[in-house]
């Protein structure tokens, strides 16, 4: 599994273009979820962790070392399989190394229901498979990839 995380000031998701089911967050992470072929819960469990652990949140003396958890951050979580793409022949991407539509939608979900047993303030997410416009105002920049060991 592939995380892209983007630490934001705020973040939304519109689903299927109807802005009555938008979701949005406050300050915290965008996180855009890839899922590839030999992904399993072991590899999702270690990556709710790591994320939510992760220290990218300045503390008041304006380092870069507190964690989602210690800002009682939000999280708005979106599936993205091409996180997975391969743009290394031609100039179109190949989708090949993302996982089967419904092994992806299942580890997705799993993710998401780990994610809500770790205490987090707010959670909301994008829904698997559907067009979505997501609004991002990123706060740094920070963004980061993280794959799960193998």
């Amino acid at each position: 599994m592939r995380l892209l995380i983007q630490r934001v000031k705020r973040a939304s998701v519109i689903i299927n273009g109807n802005l009555k089911d938008k979701r949005e967050i406050n300050q915290g992470m965008c996180v855009f979820i890839g899922v590839t072929h030999g992904d399993d819960e072991k590899k999702a469990d270690w990556l709710a962790d790591k994320m939510t652990g992760l220290r990218i949140f300045n503390d008041a003396d304006g380092k870069i070392n507190l964690s989602l958890k210690d800002i009682d951050g939000e999280v708005l979580l979106v599936s993205q399989f091409s996180l997975y793409a391969s743009c290394a022949k031609g100039r179109r991407p190949g989708f090949s190394d993302a996982a089967a539509p419904d092994e992806a939608e299942r580890l997705y979900n799993y993710f998401v229901e780990k994610v809500k047993t770790l205490g987090l303030k707010k959670i909301s997410c994008g829904e698997f498979g559907a067009d979505m416009e997501v609004e991002i105002i990123n706060d740094g920049p920070l963004t980061f990839i993280i794959d799960s060991p193998d």
